[in-house]
């Protein structure tokens, strides 16, 4: 008893487990009371013993296995997580439950496998328990099936899928079992009892004797329909309501809606296995079935035969067969052979089902044609196989064939073929027979009703009986308007006989449909209760006429005039009922119209009618009017009275009042009486006569308006139109057609005869009055309005200038929609009118369409052309494609008959030539548009081998292939699409391209439609096995479209479909399917006018029945269709929709009163707390691949507070649509709303990225071009982007620029362009960096050409993070895969070459030889077309030369922080910025730039990269007034110095030289008088910058124009340096200069003096000396601080800089050697402090080590000498100006200084004699240790092979300064011949040296060394600034310089892996930052600009005042309102100088 107690104490579970049995069986019993003791299903309890069940039922122990299933049963039962122990229990209870031999524990078995099934894991079960029928122990099997049987019984054979059951029965049937074989028997009988029938066929093959034994079982089975007992968890309320039926005691009627739904459900062929026949066929059979012996061809069609009798085929390409025996069915003389090879298409046909309906277009027409075989047995065959065939198609596809057939002569054929569409019809629903194909059927039938022969007319009539039954009266009824009585009733009575397939309750259904789409959701007709009415109508005769009349009011269609009044809706008449007989009355004589005449009007009236005097005939008109207004309307004889009026004088009549009231009679008689269209004839003629007449015109009109209603329209219009034309009078016919554009408008489009109307407005269009033809125009405007651009076709071939006129119209005319017509019969119709009238006016354009002359190519399709175009050669397969195109192309509309082409072409689909591919898909684009609608027929067999082509691997030909699908889906709708398993076929494929591109395209089209065939649901497993694709792309696509096909499919049908997946992906999918649900988008509503009707709240009681019965049809049918998606929408709020249109109308008001507001309301500070919650993580930051919920929520939130409510909810609506109305909302509010935009600004960007992911394409259009308006806006408003805005949208807008649409990628690119406007482009440039990463190539490559357009805009200054790294990453893509990323690779490179020189091949590194040689071959080639470049780099300069200082301004926070502004003011004033780059800005009048225009090309400032660009400088002559306007002296304008010096300093940057000289000269003169040198004050900078920018100008371009004169140089160049040195005199004014512009001044100058053009000048040298000069005068007089800084800066750039010449630092740190020596005087006025900062930074960039490494020791030398010299002078005191630098004990600085002070203290005594001696005593004392050291190194150098010239040219250097050093020692230990080789050397390069020396004399730099000034080699001097291999350096090298430069001084976001962070040394905020000038020059470009255009305006209106400050400028806002005078004044002076 001890043990029992230990594991009494256990807890449950782990009793469960325990090794005794004893202890387990406890555990269970206790579990049991548990399991049924835990309430909650969710308790975390369940989830303990999930592992232990499986053991429950497996415990070895039979005792305790018992009690164990009981628990494992109670745990199914009540555990919620009892679904995932399913597999292994299940498993568990079938290999060890079954085979025991208690039977309680198979009952427990049993009942624990069925519990799994009603907790939905039906599919889990039968899984195991079919694996148990595989056990090898029988009473397993049995016990399995014993389980299938219940299941089933119980069930039902919904929830237990049977044909894997039935698959396995045959086997068990052959068991040597008998328990098995009786088992299998009772489970056969009990699948009969759910599907009867159908379970025949896959039985047939077992034992005869069991099958006898079965029959006689299932004759016992009762004929009830079976019921489900049982039910799932999730069909509760199935559950309840059976309950309650058994509480009743019976089946009350609402229980079999749920079976019947069972019971149709199972197809036999559903149950069938598939058998694959193609490769069974004899190997000879095509030869056989050609043989020339008629038994061979026998044997060849029996063994197709005993083939095609399976009862079901395997899909494959039967194209040949069907061909064979359509062959032998078309041509074959032996009889016999036709039926055989008839019966054997039946067979194909039946076996594949839809699948062949891609042939049945071919066999249809053969097989009819055939029918005239008179043999019963042949037309038999015939029949059945065309029965058969017509099954696995639609109506619809072989509706052309079927009709052309319908004309044939023999009437053995017609006679067939109408039997044949009879028995087809009762196929039909009145939705797959709709109007469209009615019409066209009803009007070949009548032909056959009308025939000669007996048995055509039988026919004819029992296929119209048989519409009339599908269709419904309604439908049918228009058509047969002409019928008379007899055989009228013929028809009704086969009516009466036709058995439809669907039963009658179909037919019921199909009348309650009708009353469907009509009136959204309620079933009956207003009016009648639609089921009654067909059966009313069907047994009694007498009521039907009123029915007709209620509903026949549908206008009949153009073409048949002739019936017009027929249909009964004849307004007011239609009390007559079905009139046929009034429309003509017969034509009355003369006397017999004036005795009735007589008989209403007074004598006195009738005797005056022909009177002389006009006064009596005006009497007699006024009597005649009063009596038509008395007479009613039964009594007034219409013709007699418009005979009378017509009598002499008639329509001749002279006098104008007596015509007029003649004209207004008629039109009375026409609206009062039943004027038929024989009164119409008598008075048309006059009318049309008199419609022209300038007095009587509108009486004629309102005459022929009232006629065309009292005669309809269309009859009225031709009659006129005919009479008009049939005259000369063109003013007749102008009115004419006026006047019926007019009443088109009127009485809208429908009946009209397009095709009459369009050759009068043929001929109208070719009249030679304009009137005519302005006429004819207006009135196609109108046409179109109906029509759409379908007209056009019809005029293609008229000449240009007419055609341009009618597109004008048509434009115009786009996006109207035509008017509801007011006036005719619409207005009369009763009830279901409307119905009719709305696809009347749908059809409309269609008609068109079909009344183009088509030709028919048919016989241009010879066998020849379709066999070269399946030839071996390419070549010859091009040609056959070429030929088809030229074929299509000439004939333009075709018909549908085009021979064996389109297998010719299927063929080409998978050629393995791309080019070909391509070639052949634009053919198909082609014959879509040429054959139209009728292309439908095609669809099988060459639209879907299309689609398959979207699978291609290579982008373009997807892109055709879209393309095609797309053109195709536009002519045939997407019915024929979705139709059959071809597109579930296709979605099937494991291919990623096809299976996104295919998904995208459903996505595209599913939304748009109403209704989609029952097919659709087999692409649903494929669409969820993509969504777990490996491909993102594809699982991306698929969860897109899914949200449209659960909109077509409903939630339940796509929820059931995941029951076949695997646990853990029916999970997911099932998850999504949730999300999706949220989103579905609502269906397209159907036309407004079917709304209109809704209003009545009777529907919602009969609505649910009549889902419900829908439901019953069961799915596979057609039928069921609209009705399911109604139950769908209507289930859960019938109510609510039927008065949908009520509701809505109320809060319409509300809503109205609500969006008057503003739409982004301002919250203060709202952006920046976002941003702060952002940066601080409290929300989620905006980074995604695709946007998940938690985005849209999250964005959704911060929206409500900002954004008004209406709008949020369209923006965040799930359709599209909404989206597209908020966009056009916001477009609408941009102007209105700035402030609140730019308050939203972050929100709103982030919701357009959130667009960016929706598949729509009109949404992303939409966006763009919002964005393009908000970018503008922004720009005018001079906001700058964020970085958090920037970020969160532009890496998703780069995203688009991959798009596959080129308007789109434009747009896109177009607004990057704008971005620039209001975000750096150096900031940019990373984003789009990025982008280039992309998987799509075509992003890509837009990135890199993007890239491109950047570096050639604003220059390498963009390059992120450096020039370097950046061109590295872009030449990576010269090896990419794709040939467009390839080409932008190189195409960017080449920019930046152009812009950069062969720096370029520097910073890109190692490239592979085959990437190098390409982009050496294209830079090559753009070398070639040097004039395409310049001239576009010249266009697009201007406009992005402004935002290279919007970017400076902006990425500096330095001295540019209020420029701003200004700056953007003159990009608003947009002097010509906008060029080819961008879209023109919106409504500016940009006036300054047309007045100064006089048809030169100004080049305004020039950017800062400079470019060769001669070509364009050459015709810059500004004409002279523009420049006598500045007045020559400031005085005339005391009013606005400011701007007036602003205005000249920017001409000084003209590009033009004598405005720029002018200009100088003018600002020299103001220097020279001492009282007005103080006005330049404040503009020094400004003034250096517009010099150095023009010194640069000439540098980079004047001196390499051949052109130009080289005086002109030279006058400028002494302008600018006298102008410079007459500035540098006055002290005051030069020590305005800053540093950075000192620095960039210093530059210019030593590049001026080193550039060897200069020598070669004239006047050269002297220009040369005048530099030197000036550099003197900028050393002396400059801010002694700015000036030594700018100089160590400028020291340590050049050294930096590689290309750098080695002269040009040695001609800085001689400028610094005489700073040096202007020490000791200018000590006290220099800010020790900034000096020591920038040699603090010198040295850290230059370390002692680094400095030794240079080729010259000068450097060092330079820094030491400075450093001596300080310390000298400051003594100690030095240590405390070290204050700006950060850290300074670990300054190099620091330390060098003690170790200087040490030493000075030491020898101080000997150091003050030192310095007097001068600076180069002491350095050489300094470095006397070192001179061994020095000289060693040289002579090293010389003895070395490499570098001898180096060394010699060294120690030359070394001998110069140091002339008494001593190098004998070195030479000593030498050879003799080395000795003289060396004093050999040095002499050399000492005449070298004299020659050149000559330049540096007036320099004046240092005496002692006046003659070594500029020492360098001569090939050194002779580039212009050049490296030593002699290439030319261009301004690239000062880019990379300001780059280094800016990066030092922390301006810029690099990142700095290559040099110690200097950042932290310039972080204290006190700190003047030593910007470049470069920098400054940005923000004084702005000012110069600014005042130029301020000036040009001051000139030209004095007498407006402006503040003096350069801030006022047009643009600013304080004077915006300038008055609007002004601007017409100025557009009037603009006008006139133009003409």
């Amino acid at each position: 008893m001890g043990d029992d107690s230990e594991w009494m104490k256990l807890p449950i579970d782990q009793k469960c487990e325990h090794k005794l049995w004893k202890a387990r069986l406890n555990g269970y019993e206790e579990a049991l009371k548990l399991f049924q003791k835990i309430d909650d299903e969710k308790s975390p309890e369940w989830s303990k013993y999930l592992g232990l069940i499986k053991k429950f039922v497996t415990d070895s122990n039979a005792v305790a296995q018992l009690k164990g299933l009981e628990a494992a049963l109670a745990y199914v039962e009540n555990a919620h997580v009892a679904g995932k122990t399913t597999g292994e229990v299940a498993s568990g209870v079938v290999n060890k439950v079954f085979n025991q031999p208690k039977a309680r524990a198979k009952e427990l078995g049993e009942d624990i496998c069925l519990m799994y099934i009603e907790i939905e894991k039906g599919e889990a079960i039968q899984e195991e328990l079919l694996k148990g029928l595989d056990n090898k122990n029988p009473k397993i099997i049995v016990a399995c099936i014993e389980t299938l049987r219940k299941a089933l019984s119980e069930f039902g054979s919904k929830i237990i899928s049977l044909k894997p059951i039935i698959k396995v029965l045959p086997k068990l049937f052959e068991s040597r079992e008998k328990a098995v074989r009786d088992e299998a028997k009772l489970l056969a009988v009990e699948i009969y009892r759910w599907i009867r029938d159908a379970l025949r066929p896959p039985l047939q093959n077992i034992n005869s004797v069991q099958l006898k034994e079965l029959e006689e079982e299932w004759i016992k089975v009762s004929s009830a329909a079976p019921k489900q007992t049982r039910f799932l968890r999730s069909q509760q309320e199935l559950k309840a309501k059976f309950e309650q039926q058994q509480g009743l005691g019976g089946d009350a009627d609402g229980g079999d809606d749920d079976e019947e739904e069972a019971v149709p459900q199972v197809d036999a062929y559903e149950l069938l296995e598939a058998v694959e026949i193609l490769s069974k066929l004899p190997k000879d059979f095509y030869e056989k079935i050609e043989a020339k012996k008629w038994q061979e061809r026998k044997e060849a069609l029996e063994a197709v035969e005993l083939l095609v009798k399976n009862p079901k085929l395997e899909s494959g390409d039967y194209a040949d067969l069907v061909k064979a025996l359509k062959k032998v069915v078309g041509k074959d003389t032996n009889v016999m052979l036709v039926a055989l090879a008839a019966k054997c298409l039946a067979g194909l046909a039946t076996g594949l089902r839809k699948k062949f309906g891609q042939y049945a277009g071919h066999v249809v027409p053969t097989i009819l044609e055939k029918f005239k075989e008179k043999k019963p047995q042949v037309v038999q065959a015939l029949q059945e196989a065309i029965d058969a065939i017509f099954l696995t198609t639609t109506l619809q596809n072989i509706s052309e064939d079927i009709l052309a057939v319908m004309d044939n002569k023999n009437p053995t054929i017609k006679q067939q073929t109408s039997l044949f569409i009879a028995r087809s019809f009762r196929h039909c629903t009145p939705s797959t027979l709709p109007k469209s194909l009615l019409k066209p059927f009803c009007a070949a039938l009548l032909k056959h009703i009308n025939d000669s022969a007996p048995e055509v007319r039988d026919a004819g009539f029992e296929a119209l009986g048989t519409a009339l039954k599908v269709a419904g009266e309604k439908a049918v009824n228009p058509f047969l308007a002409d019928v008379d009585k007899l055989k009228l009733d013929r028809i009704k009575e086969c009516a009466e006989k036709v058995e439809l397939v669907y039963g009658k309750k179909a037919g019921g259904a199909a009348e309650k449909k009708e009353g469907k789409p009509i009136t959204g959701k309620t079933t009956a007709l207003p009016g009648s209760a639609g089921d009654k009415e067909t059966k009313d109508a069907a047994t009694k005769p007498g009521p039907l006429k009123k029915a007709s009349a209620v509903k026949a009011g549908v206008p009949p269609k153009k073409g048949k005039p002739a019936t017009a009044a027929g249909t009964g809706g004849g307004g007011p008449k239609s009390k007559k009922g079905p009139e046929t007989k009034e429309i003509f009355e017969s034509e009355l004589s003369i006397e017999v119209c004036e005795e009735k005449a007589a008989a209403v009007l007074p004598a006195s009236c009738i005797q005056q009618l022909d009177s002389g005097n006009w006064k009596e005939r005006l009497a007699c008109m006024e009597e005649f009017q009063k009596a038509v207004e008395l007479m009613e309307r039964s009594e007034m004889p219409c013709q007699a009275l418009v005979r009378m009026l017509a009598k002499k004088p008639g329509w001749k009549e002279t006098n104008f009042q007596v015509m007029q009231m003649k004209l207004h009679i008629v039109a009375l008689i026409a609206q009062k009486g039943n004027f038929s269209k024989t009164s119409a004839q008598v008075v048309l003629d006059g009318l049309v006569d008199k419609v022209g007449d300038v007095k009587c015109g509108t009486n004629a009109k309102e005459a022929m308006t009232a006629i065309a209603e009292a005669c309809q329209l269309p009859w009225t219009a031709e009659q006129v139109v005919a009479m008009a034309f049939s005259q000369k009078n063109p003013k007749n016919q102008s009115e004419t057609l006026n006047w019926l554009s007019n009443a088109i408008k009127e009485f809208g489009f429908s009946g009209l005869n397009v095709k009459a109307f369009i050759s009068n407005v043929k001929t109208a269009l070719a009249a030679t009055n304009p009137a005519v033809r302005t006429s004819a125009i207006t009135l196609l405007g109108v046409m179109y309005l109906y029509v759409g651009p379908s007209l056009r076709m019809f005029f293609e071939d008229e000449k240009p200038a007419l055609l341009s006129q009618i597109d004008a119209e048509f434009e115009k005319m786009q996006g109207q929609t035509a008017p509801a017509p007011t006036r005719g019969i619409s207005r009369h119709s009763v009830g279901g009118g409307d119905d009719g009238e709305e696809e009347e006016q749908e059809e409309v354009g269609n008609d068109v369409v079909d009344l183009l002359p088509r030709t028919d190519i048919g016989d241009k399709i010879t066998a020849e052309l379709v066999s070269k175009i399946g030839d071996k050669n390419w070549k010859i397969r091009k040609e056959g494609l070429d030929e088809v195109t030229s074929i299509i192309n000439e004939a333009k509309f075709i018909q549908p008959n085009i021979g064996e082409l389109p297998a010719a072409l299927k063929g080409r689909l998978n050629d393995s030539n791309k080019i070909l591919v391509q070639q052949t898909l634009s053919i198909l684009q082609q014959l879509a548009t040429a054959m139209g609608p009728n292309i439908k027929q095609y669809v099988k067999n060459l639209g879907i081998p299309v689609i398959t082509v979207l699978g291609d691997s290579k982008n373009n030909v997807r892109a055709a292939a879209l393309a095609t699908v797309n053109a195709w889906a536009e002519q045939t709708g997407m019915k024929e699409w979705l139709e059959g398993e071809d597109l579930s076929e296709e979605l099937k494929k494991e291919n990623p391209f096809l299976r996104q591109e295919l998904l995208g395209w459903l996505a595209e089209k599913l939304p748009t439609l109403r209704s989609v065939p029952s097919d659709l649901l087999l692409c649903v497993p494929h669409l969820y096995s993509c969504l777990e694709d490996r491909n993102g792309d594809v699982r991306k696509k698929a969860q897109d479209a899914l949200p449209f096909f659960m909109m077509h499919l409903g939630f339940e049908k796509m929820a059931k479909a995941t029951g076949k997946l695997k646990p853990t992906s029916k999970d997911q999918v099932l998850a999504m399917l949730e999300k999706a649900k949220a989103n579905m988008p609502a269906k397209p509503a159907p036309p407004a006018k079917a709304c209109s009707r809704v209003v009545g709240g009777a529907a919602p009681a009969k609505f649910q029945p009549a889902s419900a019965f829908a439901d019953d049809l069961g799915s596979n049918t057609m039928e069921s269709k609209p009705d399911l998606k109604k139950a769908k929408a209507g289930g859960l709020s019938s109510k609510t929709k039927v008065q949908g249109k009520k509701v809505l109308s109320k809060p319409n008001l509300k809503e109205d009163d609500d969006k008057s507001g503003p739409i982004f309301i301002i919250v203060p500070n709202g952006k920046e707390q976002r941003m702060r919650e952002e940066k601080a993580l409290k929300v989620l930051k905006w980074n995604f691949t695709t946007p998940r919920d938690e985005y849209i929520e999250q964005l959704k939130t911060q929206m409500s507070t900002c954004v008004a409510k209406w709008l949020q909810d369209e923006m965040f609506h799930a359709d599209f649509q909404h989206h597209n109305k908020a966009l056009t909302v916001m477009i609408e509010h941009l102007e209105s709303e700035k402030d609140g935009v730019i308050s939203c600004l972050d929100l709103i960007l982030k919701w357009l990225t959130l667009r960016f992911f929706d598949t729509n394409t009109s949404v992303l259009m939409k966006a763009l071009e919002y964005l393009k308006l908000l970018f503008n806006l922004l720009s005018q408003e001079e906001y700058h982007l964020t970085e958090n805005e920037a970020s969160s949208f532009i890496p998703y807008l780069i995203l688009k620029v991959g798009e596959p649409k080129d308007v789109i990628r434009k747009d896109v690119r177009a607004i990057l362009n704008r971005m620039c406007l209001i975000y750096p482009a150096s900031k940019m440039f990373p984003f789009i960096m990025e982008g280039t990463k992309s998987k799509n190539s075509k992003q890509r490559a837009e990135c890199l050409e993007e890239l491109g357009c950047l570096v050639e805009s604003y220059g390498m200054n963009v390059c992120q993070p450096t020039p370097g790294k950046a061109l590295k990453e872009m030449a990576t893509h010269i090896g990419d895969r794709d040939n467009t990323v390839r080409n932008a690779a190189l195409n960017t490179i080449v920019t930046v070459y152009n812009v950069h020189g062969d720096q370029v091949f520097k910073l890109i590194g190692n490239l592979s030889e085959k990437d190098m040689s390409m982009l050496e071959e294209r830079i090559k080639r753009s070398a070639k077309r040097p004039s395409s470049a310049p001239v576009r780099q010249a266009e697009e300069k201007p406009q992005r030369t402004q935002n290279i200082s919007a970017n400076a301004s902006m990425m500096r926070k330095g001295q540019a922080e209020d420029m701003s502004s200004k700056l953007n003011q003159n990009r608003n004033m947009g002097s010509h910025s906008e060029t080819t780059h961008t879209v023109p800005r919106e409504f500016q009048l940009d006036l300054d730039e047309i007045e100064n225009d006089n048809g030169t090309v100004r080049c305004e400032m020039p950017a800062l990269v400079q470019h060769k660009l001669d070509d364009i400088f050459e015709p810059v002559l500004i004409p002279e007034p523009k420049i006598r306007a500045v007045s020559p002296h400031f005085d005339d304008m005391h009013s606005n110095t400011a701007s007036t010096i602003n205005f000249v300093i920017s001409q000084v940057a003209s590009g033009d030289i004598n405005t720029s000289i002018q200009a100088l000269t003018q600002i020299d003169e103001v220097l020279k008088q001492e009282d007005k040198a103080e006005a330049m004050s404040g503009h020094i900078d400004q003034f250096l910058i517009a010099t150095l920018m023009q010194l640069r100008l000439i540098y980079n371009t004047h001196m390499a124009d051949e052109k130009l004169d080289k005086d002109e140089i030279v006058r400028l160049y002494s302008c600018i340096i006298g102008s410079m040195i007459t500035l540098f005199q006055i002290e005051s004014l030069a020590r305005e200069a800053s540093t950075g512009v000192l620095k960039d001044l210093m530059h210019g100058l030593i590049t001026l003096m080193l550039d060897s053009r200069v020598e070669d000048l004239e006047e050269g040298e002297q220009v040369i000396r005048s530099v030197n000069l000036l550099v003197v005068k900028v050393l002396e007089k400059s801010d002694q601080t700015n000036i030594l800084s700018a100089l160590l800066v400028l020291l340590q750039d050049s050294l930096l800089a590689t290309a750098s010449s080695p002269k040009f630092s040695e001609l800085v740190m001689k400028c610094l050697w005489r700073m040096v020596r202007l020490l000791p005087e200018t000590i006290n006025s220099i800010n020790l402090d900034r000096i020591l900062l920038d040699i603090h930074i010198f040295m850290k960039v230059f370390p002692k080590e680094k400095l030794k490494q240079c080729k010259s020791e000068f450097p060092i030398r330079t820094l030491k000498t400075l450093l001596h010299t300080l310390c000298k002078l400051k003594g100690p005191k030095i240590l405390d100006h070290l204050t700006m630098i950060d850290n300074k004990n670990e300054s190099e600085l620091e330390a060098h200084l003690c170790r200087l002070m040490k030493h000075t203290m030491d020898q101080s005594g000997k150091a003050d004699k030192d310095t007097e001696k001068g600076a180069s005593r002491i350095e050489e004392k300094a470095s006397k240790a070192k001179v061994n050291d020095i000289l060693a190194e040289i002579f090293k150098k010389i003895g070395s092979k490499e570098n001898t010239k180096e060394g010699l040219a060294e120690l030359y250097e070394y001998k110069k300064k140091y002339s008494d050093a001593d190098i004998e020692p070195f030479l000593k230990n030498s050879s003799q011949f080395f000795q003289s080789y060396v004093e050999r050397g040095l002499r050399l390069i000492e005449t070298e040296r004299e020659g050149k020396g000559r330049i540096a004399t007036s320099s004046g730099i240092s005496p002692q060394m006046e003659g070594t000034c500029v020492p360098a080699s001569t090939h050194t001097v002779s580039s212009s600034i050049g490296n030593t291999n002699g290439e030319e350096v261009g301004p690239s090298v000062y880019l990379e310089r300001l780059k280094i430069l800016r990066q030092r001084c922390g301006l810029d976001n690099a990142k700095q892996e290559d040099r110690p962070p200097l950042t932290s040394l310039l972080s204290k905020p006190t700190l003047p930052t030593v910007a470049s000038s470069t920098d400054m020059l940005h923000s004084k470009l702005s000012q110069l600009r600014e005042s130029r255009e301020q000036y040009q305006h001051l000139d030209l209106d004095s007498n407006q005042t402006h503040s003096s400050g350069i801030g006022t400028t047009l643009a600013s806002p304080s004077s915006a309102a300038a008055n609007i005078d002004d601007l017409k004044k100025r557009l009037e002076r603009i006008k006139s100088s133009r003409k």
